[in-house]
């Protein structure tokens, strides 16, 4: 029997920020497909999130199932076949080549990664960190560029079995955190990115991530959350507005997340803090 055309899987962007972006796939070819052929455009760590096919790659060819990641190189050809089954599901996370070998090198201290395998397994432990990303809200760029950040070092890291090169902080380091902390704290309640902030510390994206997060003891949008909670709260127990504008005002784009962030913080509800239960 002749194998029919096979059309490309159906994409939805999730969020992009010029370095990066998240797309979700969704793929409903079967056995009597013949196998799609595409070029990686960026480097790719994909996670699959449901049905299984055959991937193929310079590197190597895998089975793929759920909570598998598929690893591709920019530039590198692939192949994806369903022989065994129909349809799939995956959430691709790209990176652009000069930002992705920043990740590398502080990862594993390599000047030029390449994947040596074509796939992670499900046993590899990365799929939190997929499902938190596809989980948060397309404005919250700054969670999204960290969420994907931090993936790829992981990726990384497990894909190559060394273990993640370790960084120094230097006075100037602090320095240059300093003003980080202190652009957020205030432009608080504004939408802040990673390409500003590390700007504004004068350091490489990657660079500013890692050591942020050593001096500052939380990433960067931790502390943003941080610094609109505890103005919030301030807010609150000092005045007798209603809560949901003072939620916006803070920065929190809906009233649902603003609960549940201010309850993780500060252990009760905002309503329950404005009556001294806090």
């Amino acid at each position: 029997m002749a194998q029919r055309q096979l059309k490309a899987p159906s994409a939805k962007l999730i969020a992009d920020n010029g370095d990066w972006r998240v797309t979700e796939f969704v793929c409903d070819a079967g056995p009597d497909d013949r196998p799609f052929e595409e070029r990686h455009d960026c480097v790719t760590i994909a996670a699959v999130l449901s049905g299984s096919f055959k991937y193929r790659t310079h590197a190597g060819q895998s089975l793929m199932h759920p909570g598998g990641f598929v690893l591709g190189e920019a530039g590198r050809c692939y192949e994806c076949g369903h022989e065994h089954g129909r349809g799939d599901r995956c959430m691709a996370f790209g990176i652009s080549p000069a930002y992705f070998d920043e990740i590398a090198y502080g990862a594993v201290g390599a000047t030029r990664f390449s994947f040596a395998i074509p796939a992670l397994p499900a046993a590899a432990g990365l799929m939190p960190l997929a499902t938190r990303i596809a989980t948060l809200n397309k404005s919250d760029v700054l969670a999204i560029e960290e969420m994907v950040v931090r993936l790829a070092f992981a990726a990384t890291t497990v894909a190559s079995g060394k273990t993640p090169s370790k960084i120094g902080i230097s006075a100037g380091d602090e320095k240059r955190i300093t003003r980080a902390m202190r652009y957020i704290e205030a432009h608080s309640s504004e939408s802040i990115n990673i390409d500003r902030l590390a700007t504004i510390a004068s350091l490489s994206k990657f660079h500013f991530l890692r050591v942020f997060a050593r001096i500052a003891g939380v990433s960067p949008y931790r502390y943003l959350i941080n610094t609109r909670l505890m103005r919030a709260a301030v807010e609150i127990a000092a005045s007798r507005r209603h809560i949901s504008a003072i939620a916006y005002e803070t920065g929190f784009g809906d009233l649902s997340t603003f609960n549940a962030q201010f309850l993780a913080k500060f252990g009760v509800t905002p309503s329950a803090w404005r009556r001294g239960e806090g």
